[in-house]
């Protein structure tokens, strides 16, 4: 009927440095944590199972407030240009991929980032028609709101010189006005309509593959926007009811819902917020802005390193007040994109012109990279939770400093300042954009640098403790999710979900902490993961 938990050192994150020897768990919930002896006394007439962790180091389970469940599977199982230093070794990987591929199949490629490159070379569509003259390619850039397309891939979406950029984005043309096969933002969907539509089965396979990796990694749940993009909502749903089933799979999944898809999920009928103990619906997604890598981000004043552009706003501001009111009428959150200062501050606007009734929950603001005082002050007012990504600070420096400039450095990437001035924020990869590995966004957090580096890590005054980072990915995920009561700490009444280490975050010098090994994830009082064993498909 019980199960304790026993033989380890349980991080509770009640509190900073608050630890217990034993946890009972009852129906997948905590009943009890304290002294091994006393829980073995209380509950040895309930007590079914033990469970000895060897001397591990337990943790409230880790979530990912922000990532694409999805993308991240495709990313595993498609070419992977992530980890690419050069533009010669990306053409040299895209050249074996066209060997690869069958006739007339298109080419996908994720990751590239010419930030990678010594040159930041961006290949122009005419090399890229030397690579695959007849397949149409399709390469999206590390932060998916670019993308790389050869000639091909243009004539099969009818885009040419005397195509206009679409609202929200841009067709990169030379000085001739021909495109350059470099697309930003929404310009990308007008390659995407012309690509052919992935099966069940490949959305199936590629949810499939990223749960069966998260909990390698100890993420027990997720905060994932997936709903929209392959195919509709209904056939993407359908395959996180059948993958995420509580039996085969156990792992946490919180759908955020695009804007996009809320009529199809209405017209099916779908309105319930818990579907299932692990699976919910969540926030209305909306994207405000692009990425500061493609200088898509909406910025108040222009890019320092080109004063041409300020950004790109992907709905006018009438448009973004419309859809905050489309969801409010449904009763939902909204989750809205926004990188830079100028987005959050159309984003603030539309959400104060909109607030959110009593009991619909908070709103949620992704990424919030670029701020300033007046913002940050505006939030302090509103119930809002800030999704960051630790991990963008070691992708981004130094680079972004020159998309900057000085004068907004110390508004940028402030994680310690917003969390100063009360604000919550909850941590998330952005995979497939960065690695979901919740420790190198702890690591990141903490060091805001790359392991192994030696300086003082870039902006060096707003690293996080470690119980500061530890609690984005615990009590703040669930915080996001209005969970707050019920998941994110070891405690009664509390989730019996774990991650399990080999190593005291707390203590061990701050690079050791992406060297730790997950020892064990454990989802509902079951072991979903075990280091070098067998899974344990058993409660």
């Amino acid at each position: 009927m019980g199960t304790l938990w026993h033989n380890g050192t349980f991080f509770t994150m009640s509190q900073e440095g608050e630890v217990a020897e034993a946890v009972y768990v009852e129906n997948g919930l905590i009943q009890a944590v304290g002294e091994t002896e006393k829980l073995e006394r209380q509950y040895k007439d309930r007590m079914t199972s033990r469970r000895d962790v060897g001397g591990a180091f337990v943790y409230p389970g880790f979530v990912d407030s922000h990532l694409h469940l999805i993308g991240h599977g495709e990313k595993l199982l498609r070419l992977d240009l992530s980890e690419v230093a050069s533009a010669a070794e990306m053409k040299q990987l895209l050249r074996k991929k066209v060997l690869e591929n069958k006739e007339d199949e298109w080419l996908f490629a994720e990751g590239w980032n010419e930030n990678n490159f010594s040159d930041r070379k961006i290949f122009h569509r005419s090399e890229l028609d030397e690579i695959a003259p007849d397949q149409p390619m399709y390469l999206s850039r590390i932060c998916r709101h670019a993308a790389l397309v050869n000639s091909e891939a243009l004539k099969r979406a009818g885009i040419s010189s005397a195509t206009p950029d679409p609202p929200g984005g841009v067709i990169v043309r030379d000085h001739q006005g021909e495109p350059t096969g470099y697309l930003l933002d929404t310009a990308t969907e007008l390659i995407k309509q012309v690509i052919p539509p992935v099966s069940e089965e490949y959305i199936r396979r590629a949810l499939m593959t990223a749960v069966d990796d998260v909990v390698k990694l100890g993420l027990v749940g997720g905060h994932t926007e997936d709903l929209f993009y392959y195919g509709g909502f209904l056939r993407t749903f359908k395959q996180f009811q059948e993958v995420i089933d509580g039996k085969r799979r156990k792992f946490r999944a919180h759908l955020l819902i695009h804007h996009e898809a809320l009529a199809e999920m209405e017209a099916a009928g779908v309105k319930e917020r818990e579907i299932s103990p692990f699976l919910e619906l969540g926030a209305v997604k909306i994207f405000v802005d692009g990425a500061l890598g493609g200088r898509t981000a909406l910025l108040r004043d222009p890019y320092t390193d080109d004063p041409s552009t300020s950004g790109v706003a992907i709905h006018t501001e009438e448009e973004l007040l419309k859809l905050v009111k489309l969801a409010r009428a449904k009763g939902r959150p909204v989750a809205l994109h926004t990188i830079g200062d100028q987005a959050l501050a159309l984003s603030l606007a539309a959400i104060q012109s909109y607030p959110l009734a009593d009991g619909e929950g908070r709103d949620r603001l992704i990424h919030v990279q670029v701020v300033n005082d007046e913002l940050v002050e505006q939030m302090t007012k509103l119930p809002v939770v800030l999704d960051i990504q630790p991990r963008f600070v070691v992708s981004d420096f130094p680079w972004v400093m020159e998309r900057l400039g000085y004068d907004r450095l110390p508004h940028s990437f402030a994680w310690k300042s917003l969390l100063a001035r009360g604000l919550h924020c909850a941590g998330g990869s952005d995979a497939p954009i960065e690695p979901v590995d919740p420790l190198l966004g702890i690591h990141a957090a903490v060091t805001r640098r790359k392991a192994g580096e030696t300086h003082e890590g870039y902006l060096p005054e707003q690293k996080l403790s470690v119980f500061e980072a530890v609690t984005l990915f615990t009590r703040g995920s669930a915080y996001a999710s209005n969970k707050e009561k019920e998941r994110g700490q070891i405690a009664p009444r509390f989730t019996a979900d774990f991650t399990v280490l080999d190593t005291n975050l707390f203590t061990c010098e701050p690079d050791q902490i992406v060297k730790a090994n997950v020892m064990m994830t454990v989802v509902d009082n079951t072991v979903v993961y075990t280091r070098g064993g067998d899974n344990d498909a058993k409660s």
